[in-house]
């Protein structure tokens, strides 16, 4: 099973952008379909973006879309998130999470990075 480790959550002002990085061990990235998930407080988790195993077909919530981009480097063995122009309501546990199918659960969960976006 990959082991995924998040990285680059902080505090952010609003408007401002932050990168998340999403290392995988274990397994070479490129057997996995990769997704972006997160949970505030109080609140259940939820989507935020997918990539498919190539990087050609990306995925997000209506509320992330036009903001945040998801990319992908199989050499790396990394998924990024870059999110721009971000909200007070952005502000979450950031999770990346990885699947062997297109469809069906996420098997691999990351830790979580938080990410705090104050007004």
């Amino acid at each position: 099973q990959v082991q995924l480790v998040e990285s680059g959550g902080g505090l952010v002002q609003a408007g401002g952008s932050v990168r998340l990085s999403c290392a995988a061990s274990g397994r070479t990235l490129s057997s996995y379909f990769m997704g972006w998930f997160r949970q505030a407080p109080g609140k259940e988790r939820e989507f935020v973006a997918a990539i498919n195993w190539s990087g050609g077909h990306t995925y997000y919530a209506d509320s992330v879309k036009g903001r945040f981009t998801i990319s992908r480097d199989n050499v790396k063995n990394t998924v990024y998130l870059q999110m721009n122009s971000l909200k007070p309501e952005d502000t979450a546990v950031y999770y990346c999470a990885a699947r062997r199918g297109a469809s069906g659960d996420f098997a691999s969960w990351g830790q979580g990075t938080q990410v705090t976006v104050s007004s």
